[in-house]
């Protein structure tokens, strides 16, 4: 059972060394759409006896396999043939998106497109990276750094991006010569399906690309397997401790991109009405869930009062609906439990801010997890809605002093992922960027580019993805000292 306008071939099965097999469990895990709260799909489910099937694989086609020592032009072609098949796929992609996690359709495509095209973008970087590299040395005659792939890596990914996330660390761990086990959110696993499909198609050898999805017990049961040399994954902080613990206690590598709370800095040059418009359009991308979302609007006292009427207007004009309709602008949030999350945190809010407007669900949808767009103002920074991630379409609007105290403000969290400031100068702009400890900055808004590295400061994350640096992470260097300049290069 799939969605209307997705294909998959084997929904009731696992990709494990090649070969399309039925789960250990016997249990299916059912997809539930945010609009309806009707099932829309059902794939397999993995335990733990699938998990440890899936790094055997995965450990064979590295230890023993061709892919680890395959010429790097001949990984890119195959790649490029893996990319070519999703690219056909956008609108299967994009379908999937909206029915599992309520997604806007009007943005499910373009979203899905520029994915691809950032696939591509990422096998020009890997056709251009020197897998070795000559340099100067007192040892030796020569001196030669070599990048070898880290080894099996199991490439976790969440709910709200699974296509986007989980493909680009597929294409960064082949691309390497490392070999792979997919392990999608068990909200979203049909993105995953698709990518599998691809790597068939394209003639990836067996076990170089895997496909598990399952539950907490097994996925925490494959991070603990110690076929596992390297764990890439993305997702909340909570779950991030948990993976770095368990790699630091067999010295396993792990990549970690976490959550955030972000913040946009308001200047005095920027127009009321231009940052009420910008701040509203960007809490509802997404319905929120969006790990670098400006969640934090931090504004001149004096402009405080202006901003949150402004603020309040615009989100009064936002048109919530199904994920499907082209005139919504705030579809459902993705789940059950991440609307009674939201629920939880607006209560919260109640008690030490100033509930502007929104904070309940829309009354004319009694169906489907949807929340109203909601703006607290006359926020402490020390509160629960400034300092934890909500995730979901809730903004704090919080006055500071002055320039230097609004930059302490941002400043003062545990996250690091991104940040804004609204501001007509771009030297402001890069000056106060420079002072912002985060990973990602942008004037204006919400920016992002996955051409660049991409990752978090403090507890949104340990390493980079994106970019030619985001190589890095699956990729170990050998230091050879030789007598003189090896024929094969």
């Amino acid at each position: 059972m799939t969605p209307q306008g997705v294909t998959i071939a084997h929904p009731d099965c696992l990709y494990i060394g090649g070969q399309w097999v039925p789960a250990h469990s016997g249990r299916a895990i059912e997809l539930v759409s945010p609009d309806t709260e009707q099932v829309v799909a059902r794939v397999a489910e993995a335990d733990e006896a699938d998990m440890d099937a899936a790094v055997a694989a995965a450990r064979a086609a590295f230890d023993h396999g061709s892919w680890p020592v395959t010429a790097p032009a001949e990984r890119v072609a195959a790649f490029r043939r893996m990319v070519d098949h999703l690219r056909a796929r956008v609108p299967e992609l994009a379908a999937a998106w909206t029915a599992q996690m309520g997604g806007l359709a009007s943005f499910a495509g373009p979203m899905h497109g520029g994915s691809v095209m950032v696939l591509d973008q990422i096998a020009g970087f890997a056709e251009r990276f020197a897998f070795v590299e000559q340099r100067p040395s007192m040892g030796a005659a020569v001196g030669l750094v070599a990048y070898e792939p880290v080894g099996v890596v199991a490439a976790i990914a969440p709910w709200n991006g699974p296509f986007g996330i989980m493909a680009n660390k597929v294409a960064y761990a082949l691309l390497s010569g490392c070999t792979v086990i997919m392990k999608p959110s068990p909200e979203t696993p049909l993105e995953a399906y698709i990518i599998a499909e691809a790597a068939e198609a394209a003639g990836i050898p067996p076990g170089v690309v895997n496909l598990v999805c399952g539950h907490r017990e097994a996925s925490d049961h494959l991070v603990c397997n110690a076929g596992v040399d390297k764990v890439s994954f993305t997702g909340s902080t909570v779950a991030g401790q948990r993976i770095a613990s368990v790699c630091g206690s067999r010295i396993a590598r792990c990549t970690l991109e976490l959550g955030g709370k972000s913040a946009a800095i308001v200047r005095d040059d920027f127009a009321i009405a231009d940052a009420a418009k910008m701040l509203t359009g960007t809490i509802t991308m997404m319905s929120g869930q969006v790990c670098a979302m400006l969640s934090r609007v931090i504004v001149p006292r004096r402009r405080h009062d202006e901003l949150a009427d402004a603020i309040a207007a615009e989100m009064k004009q936002v048109v919530i609906g199904h994920s499907d309709d082209p005139a919504t602008q705030l579809g459902p949030l993705a789940m059950k439990r991440q609307l009674e999350r939201v629920e939880m945190y607006v209560q919260e809010g109640r008690k030490s801010a100033d509930l502007v407007t929104g904070g309940n669900r829309p009354a004319a949808m009694n169906r489907g997890y949807f929340m109203e767009p909601t703006l607290f103002a006359n926020v402490s920074n020390t509160s629960r809605i400034a300092q934890e991630e909500i995730f979901g379409p809730v903004l704090s609007l919080i006055p500071a002093d002055d320039e230097e105290d609004a930059i302490r403000i941002a400043n003062e969290s545990r996250f690091g992922l991104n940040g804004s400031v609204l501001t007509h100068d771009a030297d402001a702009a890069y000056r106060i960027g420079r002072r912002i400890r985060t990973g990602g900055f942008g004037q204006n808004g919400l920016r992002m580019d996955f051409g660049l590295p991409f990752g978090g400061f403090k507890q949104s994350g340990i390493g980079r993805e994106g970019g030619p640096e985001g190589f890095m992470a699956y990729l170990e260097l050998k230091t050879m000292l030789l007598d003189a300049m090896p024929t094969a290069l």
